[in-house]
């Protein structure tokens, strides 16, 4: 099964590479640690904790966690992998001055699997969310690593995918020692998938474990002074866009600026993937609006931009408190969303699409709470208009945009806690220590 795994696993790869390795480049970053090429020099005699965090929002949620260990685990090392490169600049710039070894996740092949865990030697495998990867599972399990689901979630549609190879799935989660998942749901959709319901824990959501912003960061206040970010234009932040949701937003801006009577506002562009930066601005060029984008130098265009591109990777944090209005992408298109919980702690009001699969429990329960809009079930040749009409709504109410930010701050606050649930169902694992295999494989 491995070996069929493997050798489609290959086909996959050679036949995706022209698009990832050169155009996109998403996997040229970090190529030979990827081949487990994972630099040694940080080897000691302390046992190592490897955290596998995907991208920017695992490795967010994972901060409260590892800082922890970091503080009170001193008798471990800890190394965080990511597999994009925005990852693995946030790791990097949260993780590497705690002296945390950051790099970027093997390919899962057995030898680059086998090689970085050679160098590595982890005696724990924290996985954050469900990355489920055959090889590294397997692998990890032979040489005595616990390998542990944190914070795991299974939409519906990733579960309808997997039970598509149920029987191989099955075989792979028998090497999770433990699985922490963010709620009821995702647990059940997993033990329906084959793990023992016994290793299955329901411990939260770490993304709630993050602290409000009550003070504006340095970065945003250069933010905020560069771009003349205040009052007299509120600011609408487009966050995680995908395509065709900055057209969208951009055509929904011209609508306000049409029916608006007072304030007309400026929109700030963040899109999901930063490879996509040069073809959003050609999309921006092509509106006719004034526009700047954020890594260029600073002019005098800043400050009359109608338009700002956030070409940057690890800032969206701190334009988050500067905004009026978030409206986080991923939603309107069928991608299943984006996280609502960032914008939450930051005093802004939120808006987002319909498709919210990959974060169901948390937007179903801000909708409840009164902690967000969502817009309804759209095609692209409508969400310009329902959009549109949600902003200037929002622009016109200043109760009710203040009465949604109160609401998320209050939902998000509500739901802390994961990160020491997670902690204790660890505990006896990190004092195990190196060597010790504490699961079975059942």
């Amino acid at each position: 099964m491995f070996l069929l795994y493997s050798f489609l696993y290959t086909i996959a790869f050679i036949l995706m590479s022209p698009l990832l390795v050169i155009r996109r480049k998403k996997y040229a970053s970090g190529f030979f640690e990827r081949l487990g090429f994972v630099d040694e020099s940080y080897a000691d005699e302390k046992p190592v904790i490897w955290i596998h965090c995907v991208s920017v929002g695992e490795t967010n949620a994972a901060r409260p966690l590892i800082e922890i260990l970091v503080e009170e685990y001193r008798h471990y090392r800890i190394a965080v992998s990511t597999t994009t490169a925005t990852g693995q600049a946030l790791a990097k710039e949260l993780f590497t001055e705690l002296g945390v070894q950051v790099f970027y996740f093997p390919f899962d092949w057995r030898f680059s699997v086998r090689r970085a865990l050679r160098r590595i030697k982890p005696a724990i495998a924290l996985v954050l969310e469900t990355e489920i990867w055959p090889n590294f599972f397997r692998e990890a399990k032979k040489t005595g690593v616990n390998v542990i689901i944190v914070n795991g979630r299974l939409s519906e549609k990733s579960a309808g995918r997997y039970s598509l190879i149920a029987h191989t799935i099955k075989r792979v989660l028998r090497y999770v020692d433990l699985a922490l998942m963010q709620d009821k749901k995702d647990a059940k959709r997993l033990i329906q998938l084959g793990i023992r319901s016994s290793k299955v824990k329901v411990t939260g959501n770490m993304k709630f474990d993050q602290s409000e912003t009550k003070v504006l960061s340095p970065l945003s206040e250069t933010l905020k002074k560069r771009f003349a970010i205040g009052e007299k234009a509120p600011l609408i932040v487009a966050a995680s866009t995908h395509e065709p949701e900055e057209e969208i937003a951009l055509h929904a801006l011209k609508e306000i600026w049409k029916e608006s009577g007072g304030m007309l506002p400026r929109l700030l562009i963040a899109p999901r993937h930063p490879e996509r930066f040069e073809d959003v601005e050609k999309i921006i060029r092509s509106t006719g609006f004034e526009w700047v984008k954020r890594s260029e130098p600073e002019s005098n265009r800043d400050q009359a931009a109608e338009v700002i591109l956030l070409d940057s990777i690890g800032e969206l944090r701190d334009v988050y408190p500067l905004a009026e209005i978030v409206f986080v992408g991923g939603s309107v298109i069928r991608h299943g969303g984006q996280s609502v919980l960032e914008p939450a702690f930051c005093d802004t009001a939120i808006v987002t699409g319909a498709n919210t699969e990959n974060f169901a429990a948390v937007v179903k329960e801000f909708v409840e709470n009164e902690a967000l809009l969502q817009l309804p079930k759209v095609d692209e040749t409508t969400a310009v208009a329902e959009l549109a009409k949600t902003l200037l709504r929002l622009l016109d109410d200043d109760a009710l945009r203040l009465k949604l930010k109160e609401n998320a701050l209050r939902s998000a606050v509500g739901n802390r806690g994961a990160t020491q649930k997670t902690l204790e169902y660890l505990e006896s694992y990190l004092n195990a220590g190196i060597g010790e295999n504490l699961g079975t494989e059942g």
